[in-house]
């Protein structure tokens, strides 16, 4: 199983989700690997990710190419001169493919983050080829960067695996109501947040467990 998370935005939980659910196929009994191909400003989520998959790798194995200006890749890449190399990370994607039962990527911000002046995040997904897990923030305004993220997802040909809502503020009418309304409204799986005290995936995460 390999899967590419993306985000409405950025720091919306991306690597929250990746971090729990790696712990949790793990559990399962499977070899597991998270990848951060780019990582802007500190290596923290790359090094989250090292700590929560299977043992036998290094954190520059799983984040080959690391920016230190805290700013989207296309915009540290070009403080830092910097040209960012596409072919190795889906060089690094192939490798761990072979060795491990299953492959979460992280994506660099939201879907339509520039990479290049004219390749973005959904370009690298593409380039990919992996089912797509969109996660958000459960808030006001989620209605709407939720279907203008899974419907770009679509519109580059992939499959939307899933949708994560992660409930990071206090109870309101709009996080009340968020999770109803999306799966009035979408056809892929909603999905509530995977918590640290979890001991294994909910039922109704089995749709992306098996998305392949």
């Amino acid at each position: 199983m390999s899967l590419f998370v993306t985000g409405t935005d950025t720091g919306v939980g991306k690597t929250h989700t990746v971090v729990q659910l790696l712990r949790l196929l793990r559990a399962s009994g499977l070899r597991c690997a998270g990848v951060k191909p780019i990582c802007c400003g500190d290596r923290s989520d790359a090094q989250l990710l090292l700590a929560a998959g299977s043992d036998g790798l290094t954190v520059d194995e799983i984040n080959p190419v690391w920016l230190k200006i805290p700013a989207a890749p296309f915009a540290a890449g070009l403080i830092e001169q910097v040209d960012i190399d596409i072919p190795r990370i889906l060089e690094t994607l192939i490798d761990l493919q072979r060795r491990f039962d299953c492959v979460i990527v992280e994506g660099v911000g939201g879907w339509l983050v520039p990479i290049r002046a004219d390749y973005f995040v959904s370009d690298l997904a593409a380039e990919m080829k992996l089912p797509v897990l969109v996660v958000a923030r459960n808030r006001l305004g989620c209605l709407n960067h939720s279907m203008l993220t899974i419907n770009s997802v679509r519109d580059r040909g992939l499959k939307c695996a899933g949708l994560v809502l992660n409930n990071l503020g206090q109870e309101d009418i709009a996080i009340s109501t968020n999770a109803d309304i999306l799966k009035r409204i979408v056809d892929v799986p909603v999905v509530s947040e995977l918590s640290e005290n979890m001991t294994e995936l909910p039922p109704e995460w089995g749709q992306i467990t098996t998305c392949s």
